[in-house]
């Protein structure tokens, strides 16, 4: 844990130069989600989150183009409501979370695409291996005053990975064809940023 808290603070402290100037942002993580799914057998999916993260926004006005965000997750925070399956998704098969103890998202590049949505290139370091990936987003809501004085905006995002691009490649073949873990790996995160 103390060594995700140095990575953090790390991956955080070199985004700081990026948001002077503009009105940044922290992630709310009480009202936030990162999820993933993956098929399992070929014949379901196995869904699970991220319950630790941290994480920045900033922009300048209503310019979208300027929206900059990074994320940093504790990786042993993985959690499928499966404790065996859990421990194995810690271990050097799959995140490895001894070695490699944070994946981080750090955009790179907005792009507007139809009304209300975005599109985010960034880098997303996963398993000690960077790759850019993109992200629709729906959102940043405009701004809003909550009940105790804060102000805040909402965004969903999706994106698709191939975690055998990260390193991750364990998996075992079924006699029927097909593998016991899928390749594709789905993403889902909800997050409710409060201004600072």
């Amino acid at each position: 844990m103390k060594r995700f808290i140095m990575v953090l603070l790390f991956c955080l402290a070199m985004g700081m130069p990026l948001i002077v100037g503009a009105a940044s942002y922290q992630l709310d993580t009480d009202h936030s989600s990162i999820q993933f799914k993956v098929r399992h057998l070929t014949v379901s999916n196995v869904t699970g989150t991220f319950n630790k993260f941290k994480g920045i926004a900033a922009v300048e006005g209503e310019d979208i183009a300027t929206l900059k965000v990074e994320v940093a997750i504790d990786a042993a925070s993985v959690d499928t409501g499966h404790e065996k399956r859990d421990e194995h998704l810690r271990n050097a098969d799959f995140l490895d979370v001894a070695k490699y103890p944070a994946i981080t998202f750090i955009s790179k590049k907005i792009v507007k695409a139809e009304p209300g949505k975005l599109r985010i290139t960034g880098d997303l370091t996963l398993h000690g291996v960077t790759r850019e990936i993109t992200v629709d987003l729906e959102g940043p809501t405009p701004e809003i005053k909550d009940p105790w004085g804060n102000f805040r905006r909402g965004a969903t995002g999706t994106a698709r990975i191939d975690r055998r691009d990260f390193g991750i490649t364990w998996n075992k073949a079924l006699d029927t064809g097909g593998l016991v873990v899928g390749n594709e790996v789905g993403i889902q995160v909800d997050i409710e940023w409060v201004r600072k």
